[in-house]
């Protein structure tokens, strides 16, 4: 197979010095230092030769406050460990924008494309530097769909029946339901094949780049696991040592989040897309008045003293837990959102402050942290032919990598030379 190698652009060449131009810089790099939330440590710290591949996102919507917080701000910081390198080979994190998995659920093309180059956008803003990563976009590698097919050759149909999102998307499908067991397999016969098995797809995206590390949440430590299954069962199976390769089984990291972001609207629950609350999620494109007007309208509760009661009191304990994670952002220290309660129990000891101050407090640190990276979102959105020219040279950087494993992989199995 031909390698795929990245053509010079200029726009791309101008990329990879270490002060970009103003349509890529990402602004977040003066207002967003690494920092740690109080319930987070600081972000793993890989081996000199490791290369990691991130949890990848899908072109599934504008991001959300929880999604930057919770992962995005994270990947910069990841990021910001390696060394800068303009070779293909020497970089240590992959980027992927996943929209073969986001086809698991049915989508409208026009607006998929769009959210695709909109996620681009997104991670460009944040801070996610093409000169010092692979970014691209899965479905651009022809590669992940072949190995997710080889690999789905040893993974059996129990295996899959066992991964819990798969056994979530079933319970939903019967919550409720008074019918016998065969009736509910009769339910389970309705979900797609590709939400069945895209925890061999994950696998793929993984281990087709040789990744020693994969950061991941608890959520995703189990489809981690099936990722290390596979590649353990494919050196075994295929004699690996007979050509001198085998498909590497990664580590996994756990890393914390810099705050569990909830509904504004409901905070018993994550913020999410896909509510049918608008008014529950900060979205990255949300303009300051819009912020300021969603922040306002957040539950909370009528003591008018400050306290961080996750339990008790939920709404007051996320935007105080918001608060403290974007102050941390900006300070490269760590502040708790205790000590943001106490700072405004004190500053307003004469008229203890209340929900409003609590809401104008997080209000303001929201579009002081996030206007910046809006305002660059928006630039990039408008700038077709660069999101074009980074996502053409992130495809043949990830490429180039891919086909070498292809080529070993398929020798190995008897379908290639």
């Amino acid at each position: 197979m031909a390698m795929h190698r990245s053509r010079p652009v200029s726009s791309l060449q101008r990329c990879a010095t270490s002060q970009p131009p103003a349509r890529n810089r990402s602004i977040a790099s003066s207002s967003h230092a690494s920092a740690s939330r109080s319930s987070s440590s600081s972000p793993p710290t890989f081996p000199p030769h490791s290369r990691a591949f991130p949890q990848r996102d899908q072109p599934t919507g504008t991001p959300h406050l929880g999604n930057l917080l919770g992962a995005l701000f994270n990947w910069k910081r990841l990021l910001e460990q390696a060394p800068s390198t303009s070779f293909t080979a020497a970089k240590r994190h992959f980027f992927s924008i996943v929209g073969l998995h986001a086809l698991t659920v049915p989508q409208d093309p026009d607006r998929l494309r769009q959210e695709r180059s909109d996620m681009l956008a997104a991670l460009l803003a944040v801070g996610i530097d093409p000169s010092r990563c692979v970014l691209f976009h899965q479905e651009s590698v022809p590669e992940h769909a072949e190995l997710m097919w080889l690999l789905g050759s040893l993974t059996s149909v129990g295996r899959l029946k066992r991964m819990t999102t798969w056994k979530g998307k079933v319970a939903a499908l019967n919550e409720g339901s008074s019918k016998d067991e065969g009736a509910d397999l009769g339910e389970e016969a309705h979900l797609p094949f590709g939400l069945f098995a895209y925890p061999v797809l994950q696998a793929a995206d993984i281990l087709l780049y040789g990744a020693t590390h994969v950061p991941v949440g608890q959520d995703q430590a189990q489809h981690l696991e099936l990722a290390r299954e596979l590649a353990q069962t494919w050196n075994r199976r295929f004699s690996p040592t007979r050509l001198d390769f085998s498909l590497r089984v990664p580590q996994t990291l756990f890393t914390p989040t810099m705050a569990r972001v909830l509904s504004l609207r409901d905070p018993t629950v994550k913020m999410s897309k896909s509510s049918p609350d608008a008014g529950g999620r900060i979205l990255l494109d949300d303009g300051p008045k819009e912020v300021e007007k969603k922040v306002k309208r957040a539950v909370t509760d009528d003591e008018r003293s400050m306290s961080f009661e996750v339990e008790r009191r939920p709404g007051v304990a996320n935007l105080l837990g918001i608060i403290a994670a974007l102050e941390s952002l900006r300070a490269g220290s760590e502040v708790r959102p205790e000590s943001v309660a106490d700072r405004l129990n004190t500053q307003h000891a004469s008229g203890e402050p209340g929900a409003k101050m609590l809401k104008d407090l997080a209000g303001a640190t929201i579009v002081e942290t996030l206007e910046p990276i809006r305002q660059q979102y928006e630039r990039l959105r408008q700038d077709r032919g660069y999101l074009a020219e980074v996502a053409s040279r992130g495809r043949d950087e990830a490429r180039e990598v891919a086909s070498k494993t292809m080529l070993k992989v398929r020798a190995a199995m008897g379908i290639g030379e």
